[in-house]
């Protein structure tokens, strides 16, 4: 096992523990994903931290705020993840404030608050808001027993593609007409979908990489989630290396966390933990020197970024909710 990626996994399991301290009473799904926060940036969980995000948040938000609710912890830490927390949550509620305009509110919204405001320019905030109801819109118009408000998280992150909405409709359909035989849900399929339309490559490609790292998987002994967990795989088969290596990645990281206190099958489960592990591997490949090269020069790392914490986050208000 690489010692960068064990470093990591010791890292989750550290922040894991440190936000269990922070948010004793939360549902068990949530701990890995707030940890995931903090290890994707190289950082440490801080339970003062964590205390005073959290005390902002309280003092920002109503009580029956979406904000606050199923996902409060992960807002939380994203806030805490930040330099300035206090101008986070003012740009992602200025934000949340404009799609409540487009949306009814749910446990997600927030989430696409959070993307939006993360990744845009203030001037563009009123722009991208409505991209992201027309986006919905035409998800709806070709899945409409499908497309429900979580899709609102990823039709902001398509919103923040520099390709049009036809183009982004065009792929997102492609895939799904590819994958829905591969995958038992066709709800999952339609997220992964989503993922997949954001992120570079033509949709044959993309949907070979995401079937290809499944099986290469499968021959690891590792049988990947195709319900809420299916989105980060496509995220970390977009990685630009050998899909061999990151199933050969994934499996020991999977491995490794099965040892860990929080990751073992009456904690979150098996197919939650090889999500984890999923998502860990995939920001430990990276943060390689060739993988940085390939991001300067085109921009491809930060996108599988953005639509990996977008994955996880949903994932997340689903487990969590149920749903």
């Amino acid at each position: 096992m690489k010692e960068s990626l064990m470093n990591m996994c010791d890292s989750l399991a550290e922040n894991r523990r440190t936000i269990k301290l922070a948010f004793p009473l939360e549902n068990s799904y949530i701990y890995p994903v707030c940890a995931e926060v903090f290890t994707e940036k190289n950082l440490s969980a801080d339970i003062d931290s964590l205390e005073e995000c959290r005390r902002i948040l309280k003092e920002q938000t109503g009580f029956f705020s979406n904000f606050r609710g199923i996902i409060k912890a992960v807002m939380i830490s994203m806030m805490a993840a930040d330099p300035n927390p206090e101008e986070k949550l003012r740009r992602a509620l200025t934000v949340y404030s404009l799609l409540k305009e487009h949306f009814i509110t749910s446990q997600y919204l927030p989430v696409a608050s959070m993307a939006i405001s993360s990744l845009a320019p203030e001037s563009r905030y009123e722009e991208l808001t409505a991209r992201t109801r027309k986006i919905y819109e035409a998800m709806k118009a070709e899945h409409p027993f499908l497309t429900n408000s979580q899709d609102s998280i990823y039709a902001a992150l398509l919103a923040l593609s520099d390709r049009n909405d036809e183009e982004l409709i065009s792929d997102t359909e492609r895939c799904y007409d590819i994958l829905n035989g591969e995958f038992f849900s066709s709800n999952a399929v339609q997220s992964l979908s989503h993922i997949l339309a954001f992120l570079d490559g033509s949709p044959e490609e993309k949907c070979r990489r995401t079937v290809f790292l499944y099986k290469q998987l499968k021959e690891h002994g590792c049988r990947y989630g195709t319900n809420f967990e299916l989105p980060t795989l496509g995220v970390a088969a977009m990685v630009p290396c050998s899909i061999e290596e990151i199933a050969s990645d994934i499996a020991q990281a999977n491995e490794y966390l099965s040892g860990k206190k929080g990751f073992g099958f009456f904690s979150i489960g098996s197919q939650q933990r090889l999500m984890h592990a999923a998502i860990t591997a995939t920001a430990n490949l990276m943060k390689r020197e060739d993988m940085a090269a390939k991001a300067a020069e085109t921009g491809g790392i930060v996108a599988l970024i953005v639509a990996q914490e977008a994955a996880i986050c949903a994932a997340a208000a689903s487990a969590s909710s149920g749903s």
